[in-house]
Parts: C-alpha cells; structure tokens; sequence
C-alpha cells in the first residue's frame, strides 16, 4: 500500500477550474455582460449623477399636452420658426433638435399651390415658404439639427463645419460605423451651425447606457447630436480625437473638455436620478413669457409623447424620452461629472481574477476548509468594495461580478481538488489503519465517532485465542530474519480468516493473538462465527505447519481456545491513548482453554457455551475441568475434523459411568490411533486411577 500523492492532482484539477475561470471572462458570453451592465446600472441606483448647483441644459418637450394645445406633429415649419425667435428671443445659447426635418413642410404654401385653382394658386406663391423661414429662423438663432444614421448605403452626407484631429500614429477610430445618413433639407442644414447624428445603439437588453460621441460614415468622421451640441455651444471648430496605432479610442477632446470614452468612441452616460425641472413643456414657449433660464442655455427640442415613438430604456429603471438621453450627456460633459470604463479596465480585472484566483486555490490547497472559505469571501468583498469606491468616488466602472465568478469557479475546481484528495487521504488512512486493528472496527469508529471516549458497556462476547506452540525453540534455531518472514506468513494467514468471519482482532501477543466476536457490532450469532473460525484457523495451521515442514521449518501446532460469556467492552487506557478490548472472567477463561491444549494434547477445545449455541458440530468431549483458581469446573470440548467420534464417545461413556471395562475401551482405542492425543491422555488418566470426569488442573 502507497501514499497517495498529494500534492500533483489537487494542482492539476485546480488548474482546471482557474483556467475554466479565465476562459469565461476571456469569452465575455452575451449572458456575463448583461450581468456584468445590470452591475452598472446598480451602482447608478444607489448613487445616481448628483444635479449640478446650476445648469444650462434645458429641454423644450413636445409633450402629450403640447400637443393637445398646439395641435399634432409634425407642426409647421413656420410655427418651428416663432418657436425658435422666441428662444432667440429669450437668449438661448443653441437650440438642439432630437428631430428630423429631412422632407420639405406639406402645409407650407409652395407645397400647396399646385393642388388648388390657378387664382388661389397664385395668391398662394406670394406668401413666403415655410422651409424657408425656418431656415432663416436657424441662421438668426444658433442651432444644431439633427440627422439619421442608416445601415443602408445613402447619396446625402451632412456638411462639415468642424475638424478632427488623430495623433500622427493612429488608425482609423473604431468609432461606430454605417454605410449611409438621412440628413435635414439641404436649405436648412446650411443655415445652421451644426449637424449631428441622433443615433445611439442600446445594449441587447435595450437599455442606452452609452452615447457614440462620433460615428463612420465610409471615410467620414461625423459627430453625434451631444458632441456636435456641446461644439457650437463652447464655440469650437475642432475635435481632437485620441486614438492609438489599432484605432482604439480613449479620448475626445471638444475645447477645454476631454471626454474620456471607451475603445469605440462612446460616452458612459451618468444619469441623473429626476431632470423633470429642466424639462419646459412647449406649448408655455407661446402662451407665456420665456423662462429666464434659457439665457445662455443648450435648449434641446425633443419629445417625451407615446405617439411618437422615442422613448428608452434608462439604467435607473423605466423609459426615457431620447432627448433626454443626449440632454444627460451634455450635462455631465459641461459639468464635470464623467463616468468612465477605460480602455485599460479590462487587462487590469484580467490580471486581477489571475492573481487573485491563484491566492485562492494556492490557500485553498494548502490549508483548512474555514480558512479558505473565510479567504474567498474576504476576496470577494474586497474586489466588490474596490469596484464601488471607484465608482462612487472616480466615476470608474470597474467589473467586480466577472472576476467574483470567475473566483467562485476557482474556488470550486480548488475546493473539489481538495475534497478529493481528502477523501483519497482518509481512504488511505482506513485502509492504513486498517491493517493495525480490525476493518470492523474501523468502519464503526468512523460512523460513530461519539464512541471514541473512555468506558465501556456490558456484553455477552465470544473469543477465540490461538497460541504457537515451542515458538521459543523455532527462533533459537533459525536466523531471524526467516523466522519474522515465516511468522508474518503464519500472523497473516489467521487474520484474514478472523476478517472474513467478522471478527475484531483484539490484539496480537507474540505469536499469538485474541479475536472478539460481538464488539463493536452486535452480532446475534457471535458463538457460531467464533467456532467457524477456529475450525478454519485449524485447518489453515495444519496446512500451513506441513507447508513449513516440506521447506525445513519444524513449526509447532497452533492451541486454539474458545469461550463466550459476559464480559465489558469499549475504550480503556486514558486521554492519551484509547485501547478497545474486552476486560471480564469470559477473556481470562478463553485464555486458560488455550492454554490447557498442551496437556490434554489437542489443538481446539471450547466450553460448554460454544458447544450448546453449536448443536449440529461434531464434538467429543474432554471432560469437567477445574481451572486454577476457580471453584467450579467447565467442560470442555474437541470440535471433530468431519464425523462424530462414536467409539471415543462410547468409550468416554463407560468412563464417566465409572464402568470397569472403560479402561479395555481406551486400550483399544489407543492401539488403534498412535496419533490420537486426546485417546492418550484419557488412557493415561484411567492408568492413574482417574475415572471421573473432573480434570483438576495443577497450574495455568
């Protein structure tokens, strides 16, 4: 039997779960990121983007009432115009459109003339264009209009009225790319002072947590509605875009704002938790006189109504109009409270699960169970505490649930390495101790482990004790190291015969050794195992002594007693160390049986007890024999090899009878078994004057 290795499969099995840890960040499956963004969105719960002291970011919302008042949409383009003189008027900074005005006004009086009486028609061609005066609306008031990005391949292109600037060394900007735009009338997107793509892309859960700041358009870079707002606001003709040699993007700088942005260009947008103070319903910007907040505004014109089909998933729960969505881009930018998943968060949490993981099994591997749990949860809750302080504090979006997955798995493949090698270990260990006490034992010490306390109970037992006889004289004639070889053999031989037969070997004395029966299980039928193990033991000694003699070996017979009684069983000894045997007169009296084999010459005998719990066994009788020391005799019996002995019985008859002719009967018999010890014996004691049953013995 081989220790088993400890150290080598644990490693390898951990290894398994560390890199089935790594694999499943590395994959990033669709699943790990919308729990990875739920995460996000958590944080924006618990501690959504605070409202600056004062802002001028306003939305003018086309609003279910707006509309009631000033009738459906679209509204005429000459209605558009008054709306934005009176936001000229009220001195707004620049007005944004979340809309878009790509076909030409169908109530204006150009469009109507060719469908009316040539008389009303031309009355009609005297009244100025709507388009047109809308147009002449964006060039008093700056304004920035909103235009489509499509999959689709389209011939229009937005005017350019701004720069980009890449560092020397870069490559195209991996900012999101279509193949085509549908822009605003041309009439009206000369007049205004920008154009900029309303388009975002919400997550696959649908909610919009990033704004583009750019897109790609075939080579074009073209900006977004909140990057292009912010450019005309700050009165600014360059973008300055921080990109590296694989195009990766990290930065986009509009004047003294650096927008830091994620590898595609996109803006993590901090959302505040109520903007409905910066909300104005249209319809007050006609019947009222203009709020004085929109001096100096960003005014964006946007609609929250259900009709028109713009509204979004927020990260903070519930649906928002879209314009609301570039109006919290455009606050958080101008002032100054980012949210940011830089470039780098991903090889610093990669590198993060490595380290942390291989902590992990490493203690995991190498120390108690606690311990490495209380190491896992202290991992776990640092990494998450770590992540939330980089949001709360730095606006950083940290990923704590893949690394804290990725450590769970760790700590399974780790914790199943462990336990397994454990489990080999204490098999080991059975089996190890297996080998010093009996199986049995074992097997009940480990299912009930309470009984490894001092004391013991009272039991009816059975033992078998065997005995090699002149084992003295055989290791005073043969080198040592053939008599231990020989007699581990014989030790051997005879345990595995008490094992089959569900004994617990008590202990070994020499060449010698006692079986219990009926300790630590209770066993119903512990006299009958107990005779059926000496009788197998006597056949394997007899077999094995004339092995022995066959090589050389003049190996003595084995004594063999068997007794049961009433006897106290359990753990004796101290707090130091346990010894689990019998203690009561049943062990000393199977002990003395054994020992009185050498002088009737036989090698079994039992008493009384094993011979009424064996009525089927062929026995014959030894006689009452009076033990030293004790008051009251035992009888004793020679379990038969197959038949009952009848002469013998016959013979032992007339001797218990005090017949005269028994000493004739013993005579014959002896003359007729030269071998017959026992025959001998009995002759010898007729011879004496002896013809009672009663055997007196004189020593032990």
């Amino acid at each position: 039997m081989t220790l088993p290795g400890r150290l080598a499969p644990r490693v390898l099995l951990a290894s398994m779960g560390l890199l089935a840890a790594c694999a499943l960040y590395l994959a990033e499956p669709m699943l790990l990121q919308t729990l990875r963004n739920s995460l996000f969105d958590q944080y924006q719960r618990w501690q959504p983007r605070p409202a600056p002291a004062e802002t001028k970011v306003l939305v003018l919302d086309i609003d279910e009432d707006s509309l009631a008042r000033l009738g459906q949409w679209p509204w005429p383009r000459d209605q558009m115009a008054q709306l934005l003189d009176r936001l000229h008027d009220a001195g707004a900074a620049v007005v944004v459109f979340d809309v878009l005005f790509a076909e030409p006004d169908r109530s204006s009086p150009t469009q109507l003339h060719e469908q009316l009486p040539s008389e009303l028609a031309a009355q009609l061609k005297q009244l100025p264009d709507h388009d047109q005066q809308f147009a002449e609306a964006i060039k008093r008031q700056p304004s920035v209009l909103g235009f489509a990005a499509t999959r689709a391949p389209t011939r229009s292109t937005p005017m350019s009225r701004f720069a980009v600037r890449l560092p020397a060394d870069a490559a195209s900007p991996a900012f999101p790319t279509y193949a085509g735009t549908a822009t605003a009338l041309p009439e009206l997107e000369s007049a205004a002072a920008g154009s900029g793509a309303m388009t975002f892309q919400p997550d696959g859960d649908g909610v919009v947590r990033r704004v583009p700041l750019m897109i790609k358009v075939d080579d074009h870079l073209l900006p977004s509605l909140s990057a292009e707002a912010m450019r005309v606001f700050l009165k600014q003709k360059l973008y300055r875009v921080d990109a590296d040699s694989r195009g990766d993007v990290a930065q986009v700088d509009i004047g003294r704002i650096a927008l830091p942005t994620n590898r595609r260009g996109e803006l993590w947008v901090h959302y505040r938790a109520d903007m409905s103070a910066q909300n104005l319903p249209a319809w007050q910007l006609f019947k009222e006189h203009p709020d004085a907040r929109l001096h100096g505004a960003v005014v964006l014109v946007g609609s929250s109504a259900q009709g028109l089909q713009d509204l979004r998933f927020s990260p903070l729960g519930g649906m928002v109009p879209g314009v609301q969505v570039h109006a919290q881009a455009i606050e958080q930018a101008l002032y100054g409270a980012p949210l940011q998943r830089p470039y780098w968060a991903s090889p610093i949490e990669a590198l993060t699960l490595l380290l942390a993981a291989l902590l992990l099994c490493g203690i995991t591997l190498t120390t108690g169970a606690l311990t490495a749990a209380l190491v896992s949860a202290g991992l776990l809750v640092t990494l998450n505490l770590i992540a939330w302080w980089a949001y709360s504090r730095h606006g950083l979006l940290f990923d704590a649930l893949s690394p804290s997955l990725g450590l769970a798995i760790a700590y399974l493949g780790a914790s199943i390495a462990r336990h397994r090698a454990s489990e080999q270990q204490q098999r080991w260990v059975r089996e190890a101790f297996c080998r010093y006490i009996s199986p049995n034992l074992v097997e009940h010490l480990v299912r009930h482990p309470e009984q490894l306390r001092l004391g013991g109970e009272r039991r009816c037992c059975s033992f078998v004790f065997t005995d090699l006889a002149d084992s003295t004289r055989l290791m005073e004639g043969q080198p040592p190291e053939r008599v231990v070889s020989m007699l581990n053999e014989y030790l051997e031989g005879i345990i595995q015969i008490a094992f089959r037969h569900h004994g617990t070997l008590e202990r070994i004395m020499g060449d010698g050794m006692a079986i219990l029966f009926s300790a630590p299980l209770t066993q119903p039928d512990h006299q009958q195992r107990a005779l059926a193990c000496a009788l197998e033991i006597r056949r394997f000694t007899r077999e094995h002594a004339a092995a022995q003699h066959a090589a050389g070996i003049a190996l003595g017979r084995t004594r063999i007693g068997v007794h049961s009684g009433e006897v106290v069983v359990g753990n004796f000894g101290g707090s130091t160390l346990f010894d689990y045997r019998a203690l009561g007169d049943a062990v000393n009296v199977a002990a003395r049986i054994e020992g009185v084999n050498r002088y009737f010459g036989t090698e079994l005998c039992v008493s009384q007890a094993i011979r009424d719990a064996n009525p089927d066994t062929p026995m014959r009788p030894v006689g009452n024999v009076l033990l030293k020391g004790k008051e009251q005799p035992l009888r004793l019996y020679e379990p038969c090899d197959t038949q009952p002995d009848a002469l013998y019985e016959a013979a032992y008859k007339r001797m218990s009878a005090h017949e005269e002719d028994a000493l004739d009967a013993f005579e014959r018999l002896s003359a007729q078994r030269r071998d017959d010890a026992l025959v001998h014996y009995q002759l010898a004691r007729l011879r004496s004057g002896q013809r009672a049953e009663l055997i007196v013995m004189t020593d032990k």
